[in-house]
């Protein structure tokens, strides 16, 4: 059993929960998940199964979206709905203000990432650190936001964004920094992962429907090849004759690749096949300076 499940993960689970109860539910020990998301938080959360969990870093690496909700006024020590509110101050819901707000927050940008969040200093989580009331220096990250929409304004005090994200944004604190920049502070009082990279929420099922699915002996309806996770990666097949070479994990020279879906070019990272047209691995293209021909060299092997 090799793939990946598409979980609508519900408030209350944390991610790792998730983890157990699919394990569980599939009767596999090798399952891991792609990217936390808080308790409160819901939406899409890939789980991988099996070799499947090999490709867990390529998921995570991928673009995400969000559909949050900022609620202004009102500061609190979790950048969420759930901490204690520190500060309060008068909103002036201008919409115009708030577009020009929120489109300072595209692009590269460099974010602090919260108190309360997963990220280890000297070897202790911050939450941790948090939770005994120390507060430490956190250096800022680059992030990219590919794009920010306002999808509503609810008055008097709340604005519902849809985000277009790179890894490691934490959506929290960019409802808190814009309510920073709009002088009245904020938090986030609604969270929904719409998208993982190619894994979207009109093909999520919950844990409960995962059950049922197993129940009724259907689990192959629902677990996703692996080929899923890398389909924007251009695809290299190799003929027979490299087909040894390909599988133990060898650079695979031009004269060995029978065809591929687009042209590549040095750098390119591809998925490359067997002559059986089995996925086997991820590469990337490279010209090795010593026979002075381009070949592909081994990322991550999947058999």
């Amino acid at each position: 059993m090799d793939g990946i499940i598409n979980i609508y993960k519900e408030k209350g689970f944390t991610s790792h929960d998730v983890v157990a109860v699919v394990r569980r539910t599939i009767n596999q020990k090798k399952v891991g998940h792609t990217g936390t998301l808080d308790p409160e938080a819901e939406g899409v959360l890939p789980v991988c199964v099996g070799r499947g969990t090999k490709l867990a870093d390529y998921i995570m690496a991928a673009d995400k979206q969000y559909l949050a909700q900022l609620t202004l006024g009102k500061t609190t020590t979790t950048e969420d709905h759930m901490g204690e509110v520190i500060e309060t101050k008068p909103v002036e819901f201008n919409e115009e203000k708030i577009r020009i707000a929120v489109s300072k927050f595209t692009g590269e940008v460099l974010q602090i990432p919260p108190m309360y969040s997963a990220i280890k200093i000297k070897g202790k989580k911050l939450y941790e650190l948090a939770r005994e009331g120390k507060e430490v220096e956190r250096a800022a990250r680059k992030i990219y936001i590919e794009n920010i929409e306002i999808t509503r304004f609810i008055p008097p005090n709340e604005v519902e964004i849809l985000v277009t994200c790179s890894k490691g944004t934490y959506i929290r604190t960019l409802c808190a920094d814009i309510g920073k920049e709009l002088g009245c502070g904020g938090h986030m009082s609604k969270l929904l992962r719409t998208r993982s990279g190619n894994f979207k929420l009109d093909n999520a099922i919950t844990l409960e429907k995962l059950k049922e699915i197993c129940e009724n002996g259907d689990i192959e309806s629902v677990l996703l090849p692996m080929e899923k996770a890398l389909s924007t990666y251009n695809r290299i097949f190799v003929d027979g004759r490299g087909d040894k070479l390909l599988h133990n994990g060898c650079k695979i020279y031009d004269y060995f690749l029978k065809s591929s879906d687009q042209p590549y070019a040095v750098g390119d990272t591809v998925t490359a096949y067997d002559s059986e047209n089995t996925l086997v691995g991820i590469f990337t293209v490279i010209n090795d300076d010593e026979k002075n021909k381009v070949c592909i060299k081994p990322l991550k092997i999947l058999l």
